[in-house]
């Protein structure tokens, strides 16, 4: 019965590849000709005059690979990747493995040029009687050609260009093949063919495919292993072990043809063989082969990694664009290093745990800095990363800015004070210099704040008040350690608006959202929305004496070839040194006679401040020492207008208001003792007595007492009640 799939033009592009075949290997000479086959003979010799069959120089792009992200230690904490690869010398391969794919793919491998002409031939005769193609003839050195420009591939038409079945493109092939075998060894092919090939189930090249497949590395496969992979190759979709039980036992047929392979090529023993194809197919799925910050330990910080690569200018070497720096990281092979530490990042996440729960509608979020480098050491979250909702579970980062994945942050209440104690300082404000503060302030009029363009930003008709009512005298360490409202409007009345936010976006205070700050009245209260990172890395430019640096993540990147650049902290001078030490002395305060005297300090000197924003709709403490800084934001992300701290239950225990010291303050101390342990206690610098000491504006003097009266002399307590005086 004649085969209907076997027609005329189909027979000559048969015989013409025959001819090309024979044409590369060498044996067609001067005089030799085929004979005409249905009168087209004569057309297959035209043909080959015009064939200009010559060695072809490939162009191999870099195989795509999975970039890896390291912790300060030099631990991996992530992957990124398109294509998970990971490239391998020949002899990180096992020798099984490579018996095991030369015998089901090419068994000659050894022995032929760059195109096995025996192989092919029976390929071609097979598929001639077949009428259409029923085995492959193509060497190893073919394949991997095809695979090459497959991968160079950008689109699907192109794809499809690089697969299509044409006389042009098998012409191509066998040039580039050609090239192939003069430039590299026949082991420097195998190995580049195995490290390109897909085997199935997202594993692209021999060392993932071990890995995924059965959890080893490709040095360390067995028979019923490499054979399993070795006949993988031929349609790994169909075979693919993650596509459910039908591939699975097509792939243990497979793996059972490529053992009698061997064994017919005395590759094996029989005893190996009967041995091999009794074990079961054994696939692993394992894990090494998920990518992305959901499986990192330290999802937040991954996310801040990646995403500052994607963005921040320093990385522009990877491309001018998101897509092109995206496309780059995911596929050149980087290793990434990167600021984080474990023990501190544990820190954080324990001190976390013991007082917000992860189902808790509020969020608390930390972040640690360095002071003097700006390396940020942890960020952690009450939420757990995910997308289910029912657990609230999260995806925003809400220990960063939205540039780095966060949200639009949450009110910094009175960290932001701190700013204007700075400006007054820089303006020669003496530490004990002071005034009345009243129960209520209201600007005098529009004019008596002025943004830095000059507009008026005054609001008379508001009245800003202290929880306590009327302070009395305070000085810029009392007014800070007691945070009182009235004190900070009146002393940023006095120094200017515009030069507290001047000094604020010294320290990079920026918001969360990535909008212009909102340069009101109430600037100094801590109106605009932050992330910890932001007020952490100002906070330790004050522990740094004033030199700010800018936050970052990235400490090396490492290229395929081993080409390392460093990346060095970006610091400037961004506040006078001697208003930086008289700034952490006042704020020392805060923990022995202010806002945080009922937590307490750490053993050893700091520094800090609370913050909670108008009617307890967020809590925050910034606090630092020489050695690190961290800030702490707690807030409701439904709306902390709609949803205040106030009445709630948070980590299991209810709170009627929540301040500042409250639970930020107490995640910050637990954090900074646990972090700390084992690091020598740096002291602060000292204050410049002769600059900030004595005062300008002093207290007035108080009247003598009766002696009759001395035993109702009012005791002043700065600090019994929590967050007292922290309106905001």
């Amino acid at each position: 019965m004649p085969n209907r799939g076997l027609n005329r033009t189909g027979l000559g592009k048969g015989i013409a590849l025959l001819l090309v075949i024979a044409v590369a290997a060498g044996v067609l000479v001067a005089g030799i000709w085929l004979p005409a086959v249905g009168g087209i003979g004569l057309g297959v010799v035209a043909l080959t005059d015009e064939l200009d069959l010559k060695a072809k120089d490939l162009e191999e792009p870099p195989l795509a690979q999975k970039s890896t992200v390291l912790d300060a230690n030099g631990k991996q904490i992530a992957q990124f990747y398109d294509t998970y690869r990971v490239v391998v010398p020949l002899d990180k391969v096992s020798k099984i493995m490579q018996d095991a794919i030369i015998s089901i793919e090419d068994y000659r491998f050894y022995q032929h040029g760059p195109i096995d002409i025996e192989g092919t031939i029976r390929a071609l005769a097979k598929n001639l009687q077949a009428g259409g193609v029923s085995q492959g003839g193509s060497s190893i050195t073919q394949q991997y050609v095809k695979q090459v420009q497959l991968n160079k591939a950008e689109s699907k038409a192109e794809q499809d260009k690089a697969l299509e079945a044409n006389y042009a493109r098998k012409l191509n092939e066998l040039r580039y093949a050609m090239g192939m075998e003069q430039k590299y060894s026949k082991d420097e092919i195998l190995a580049k063919y195995l490290n390109i090939a897909y085997f199935g189930a997202g594993a692209n090249g021999i060392e993932a495919a071990a890995k995924q497949f059965f959890g080893v590395s490709a040095s360390d496969l067995d028979l019923a292993q490499a054979a399993t992979l070795a006949g993988a190759v031929q349609d790994p979709n169909a075979t693919s072990p993650s596509a459910g039980r039908k591939a699975r036992e097509r792939l243990l047929a497979r793996r059972d043809v490529v053992i009698g392979r061997m064994l017919e090529l005395k590759k094996i023993t029989p005893a190996l063989a009967a041995e091999a194809k009794a074990k079961p197919l054994g696939y692993k799925s394992t894990k090494v082969l998920r990518g992305g910050c959901g499986t990192s330990p330290y999802p937040f910080f991954c996310m801040y990694v990646r995403e500052d690569i994607l963005t921040n200018p320093a990385f522009k070497a990877f491309g001018k664009t998101r897509d092109a720096r995206e496309k780059y990281l995911d596929n050149a092979g980087l290793t990434i290093k990167t600021t984080i530490n474990p023990t501190m990042q544990e820190a954080a996440e324990k001190a976390i745990r013991a007082k917000v729960y992860p189902t808790d509608y509020p969020v608390a979020s930390q972040a640690l800095v360095e002071p003097g480098t700006g390396e940020i050491k942890a960020l952690a979250t009450s939420r757990k990363f995910g997308d289910n909702k029912r657990k609230k579970q999260t995806s925003v980062n809400f220990v960063a800015d939205r540039a780095h994945g966060g949200a639009t942050g949450f009110q910094a209440g009175s960290t932001f004070k701190v700013f204007t104690l700075l400006t007054a300082l820089d303006k020669g404000y003496k530490i004990n210099d002071g005034f009345n503060a009243p129960g209520g302030y209201r600007a005098p009029g529009y004019s008596s704040f002025k943004d830095c363009k000059g507009g008026t930003r005054g609001d008379p008709t508001h009245t800003v008040t202290n929880d306590e009512g009327d302070a009395g005298f305070l000085t810029l360490r009392t007014g800070t350690e007691q945070s009182v409202n009235t004190f900070f409007m009146t002393l940023e009345q006095r120094v200017g608006l515009c030069d507290v936010v001047t000094t604020a976006k010294a320290l990079g205070i920026k918001r969360s959202d990535g909008l212009p700050l909102q340069e009101v009245e109430s600037f100094t209260l801590g109106v605009n929305e932050m992330d910890p990172v932001t007020v952490a890395t100002a906070y330790a430019a004050i522990a740094a004496r004033g030199k700010y640096c800018a936050p970052m993540a990235v400490t090396s990147i490492t290229d395929r070839e081993g080409k390392t650049t460093t990346y060095e902290p970006k610091c400037r001078q961004a506040i006078d040194e001697g208003v930086a030490d008289a700034a952490t002395d006042i704020m020392s305060g805060v923990f022995t006679r202010g806002t945080m005297s009922h937590v307490g300090g750490i053993g050893r000197p700091a520094a800090g401040k609370t913050g909670t924003a108008d009617n307890s709709y967020t809590a925050w403490f910034g606090g630092f020492t020489p050695d690190l800084a961290g800030a702490v934001s707690l807030g409701d992300p439904r709306g902390p207008i709609d949803h205040p701290l106030r009445g709630v239950t948070i980590g299991g225990q209810g709170y009627s208001t929540v301040f500042g010291a409250d639970i930020s303050g107490r995640i910050w101390k637990a954090t900074m003792l646990d972090a700390l342990k084992g690091i020598k206690k740096t002291p602060f610098h000292p204050v410049d007595s002769s600059r900030f000491g004595g005062c300008n504006s002093c207290a007035p003097k108080k009247p003598e007492r009766d002696e009759r009266d001395e035993g109702d002399a009012e005791v002043v307590d700065l600090g019994d009640e929590p967050g007292q005086g922290d309106g905001f």
